[in-house]
């Protein structure tokens, strides 16, 4: 089942729900698929393009959501953070920290990294790797602590 298919009877239960933030988010979705279709003349987004749209959306959400938190706004901050919640139902499980380090040693012990000014061969090969399973800002942070080991 395609992320467009799922989104649009998710839109329809939240709709029968009258669930505002779900309903928000799964139209913030469907706009960004309907976009990213009509911006590229495709008619369907490969499952990696939807995972990396699906990404933006919650890096997008998270971002805006600090930035309230440090104008002291909390009710928008808790409105992004929200809609990050029914974003990441859509996107696969998240590594943990010591699953994602054991994944990034593995992958510098193949590129054979030694030191921090390998970091971007290492930062390639990793974010395809990892790519959906694992935000890039976790990973360079986990290369960059492990590189300089």
């Amino acid at each position: 089942m395609s992320l467009e298919t799922q989104i649009m009877s998710s839109l329809k239960e939240a709709m029968k729900a009258k669930d505002k933030v779900a309903l928000e988010s799964l139209r913030a979705i469907k706009s960004e698929i309907l976009l990213a279709k009509t911006a590229g003349g495709n008619t369907e987004l490969s499952p990696s393009d939807e995972m990396k749209l699906l990404q933006k959306l919650v890096k997008q959400r998270k971002d805006a959501a600090a930035i309230y938190q440090g104008q002291n706004r909390a009710d928008l901050a808790e409105t992004e953070l929200s809609q990050v919640a029914v974003i990441e139902k859509f996107l696969p499980a998240q590594m943990s920290s010591e699953e994602l380090s054991a994944e990034i040693a593995k992958i510098i012990a193949q590129v054979g990294a030694s030191s921090p000014a390998d970091m971007g061969k290492v930062m390639g090969v990793a974010s395809k790797a990892l790519a959906g399973k694992a935000e890039g800002k976790a990973i360079a942070d986990t290369v960059k602590a492990l590189l300089a080991k």
